[in-house]
């Protein structure tokens, strides 16, 4: 008599899988977005601290180094300071192994305290904030110049020059026209950049989000004969690539949207809605189904076409309704 097999313990292994699989992707969901956003964060912090702390720190050590024997006693000068003969001495014999030019024994003793000062500044954390501080100063102080009539002429002949040197004028205005759409510097640009409105693009029944950027060109104007705007059409899932298009003022349509919940909108692929604006069904929400026969389906897609009416009977409705390519009743 022939035994059947226990089909048990390939259940229980399909269902170990199984079971696996969802929490391991239910894991990755929890850890995976901390996981990425401390990695962009140290990535700036990192990027920060070397390309705009480091060589200010280094500014300020090389200052320190020139004006303390100027304005402290000798008596009264730190121990990274002080070097003897012997270091200078053995400095040069370092130069000279390695086949660099001989320099005077000042420019040695310098160069020793230079890189005693870097260490001692090295092993205290709270002096690498430094940067950072007189960075913010830096760019505080910019404004507060820049605000009275003496610094903004200063700066429009500075960005005069800018756009006048050759390689420079191709990047600087783009550049200053990207700076100033993202950081709102100006009352206008501002209030236009932080505009979230909704346009029927790329075609009528399909509407995209976008940020209101201003005026179009005079040339467009004059050629459609109505009154338009340039809308930035971000793309999904990196919002500062995209679309700019012209589009007739009366069909663009302002939505009660901050540009953050936008910006979170789009990165996510729709699945980040502003809680204002979420009707609560979230993945609940349901849509007609396609049609099985090859025939009906060619026959769809064909019906789809432009201009063509797609609420007809046995298909899905349009989002449009029964309107057809051009945006008319039929």
């Amino acid at each position: 008599m022939t035994r059947t097999p226990d089909p048990r313990p390939h259940a229980r292994e399909k269902s170990f899988l199984t079971d696996f699989r969802m929490f391991f992707g239910r894991g990755l969901g929890i850890v995976l977005p901390t996981v990425l956003t401390l990695a962009l964060l140290l990535w700036a912090f990192g990027f920060l601290r070397n390309n705009v702390a480091e060589p200010i720190n280094g500014a300020v050590r090389r200052l320190v180094v020139v004006a303390l024997p100027r304005v402290v006693p000798s008596h009264a000068l730190p121990e990274w300071f002080l070097v003897s003969d012997e270091q200078i001495a053995e400095r040069h014999g370092e130069r000279a192994r390695s086949a660099a030019p001989r320099v005077s024994d000042a420019t040695v003793r310098e160069s020793i305290r230079t890189d005693n000062f870097r260490d001692w500044w090295q092993h205290r954390w709270y002096m690498q904030a430094i940067g950072f501080v007189v960075a913010v100063v830096i760019v505080y102080l910019a404004g507060l110049l820049v605000g009275n009539l003496i610094g903004r002429s200063i700066y429009l002949r500075f960005e005069a020059l800018m756009t006048r040197l050759p390689l420079l004028k191709q990047v600087y205005p783009s550049v200053k026209q990207v700076v100033e759409f993202l950081v709102g510097s100006g009352g206008e640009q501002k209030l236009m950049s932080n505009r979230v409105v909704a346009v029927e693009y790329p075609r009528r029944g399909i509407w995209s989000l976008g940020l209101l950027t201003g005026e179009t060109m005079n040339s467009i104007q004059s050629l459609t004969g109505v009154e338009c705007v340039t809308v930035f059409i971000p793309s999904s899932p990196t919002p500062f690539t995209g679309y700019t298009i012209t589009i007739p003022r009366d069909e663009v349509y302002e939505l009660p949207v901050t540009l953050d919940d936008a910006l979170r909108f789009v990165v996510s692929g729709g699945v980040l809605v502003p809680p204002s604006q979420s009707s609560g069904k979230g993945l609940g929400v349901t849509v007609p189904s396609a049609p099985s026969a090859p025939g009906r389906a060619g026959a769809h897609l064909a019906e789809s076409g432009p201009g063509a009416k797609m609420g007809g009977s046995g298909g899905p409705a349009a989002v449009g309704g029964g309107k057809d390519g051009a945006g008319h009743e039929d």
